[in-house]
């Protein structure tokens, strides 16, 4: 693929990024509140937990440490199961009125999920740059590092690579010993009822 396009499809990639899974939740995080509608506002906050590994991954692509790019895949597939997963917030979304914050949930929910899966699917062909030892010289890896690095210039100036390499991968151990509590002890307990989330 011509790099041009590939640079354009990537920053696109991310684009859609900062609007499905940062601006339109947190709008409708604050509606949700404020409407005091507890089944959106349950699914947001698991919305919230799962999509931290995509964010995770940014703070890893920024030190050009391989694990990033696993983490951008897997936060995308993690995202799309959280939307649909559990039985009783569909059952109560369902049922709920027809009002404009619902509307808006449900079809923010399917486009993140149409999101999702696409960027997925289209980020198969760069999980070989996680075991990669050239990722950032790599011409066909590094196209996913040029957002971040952006992203550190405006946020963090002045803070070395190698820090914020850091900060990555303590969330990235913290969200994996939440991770590995909830499938070795929630799910078994509670199945796929949210109701203690």
């Amino acid at each position: 693929m011509e790099e041009t396009l590939l640079k354009a499809l990537v920053w696109t990639n991310y684009k859609l990024f900062v609007v499905l899974c940062l601006i339109v939740p947190l709008i409708l995080s604050i509606w949700g509140l404020v409407a005091q509608i507890p089944s959106i506002q349950r699914l947001l906050v698991i919305f919230w937990r799962v999509a931290s590994l995509i964010a995770i991954a940014i703070y890893l692509f920024i030190p050009v440490w391989e694990l990033g790019y696993g983490a951008w895949f897997l936060g995308h597939i993690l995202v799309v199961i959280s939307l649909w997963f559990w039985v009783d917030i569909n059952d109560e979304i369902r049922d709920l009125a027809k009002t404009p914050l619902r509307f808006t949930f449900i079809v923010w929910r399917w486009a993140t999920t149409f999101y999702g899966t696409i960027s997925a699917i289209v980020f198969l062909p760069f999980l070989p740059c996680t075991i990669s030892a050239d990722a950032s010289v790599e011409k066909f890896c590094r196209v996913w590092l040029e957002a971040p690095w952006h992203y550190k210039s405006w946020f963090h100036p002045t803070a070395t690579t190698g820090f914020i390499g850091f900060l990555g991968m303590m969330g990235l151990t913290i969200y994996l010993i939440y991770f590995f509590y909830f499938l070795t002890f929630r799910l078994i307990k509670q199945g796929r009822i949210a109701l203690q989330q």
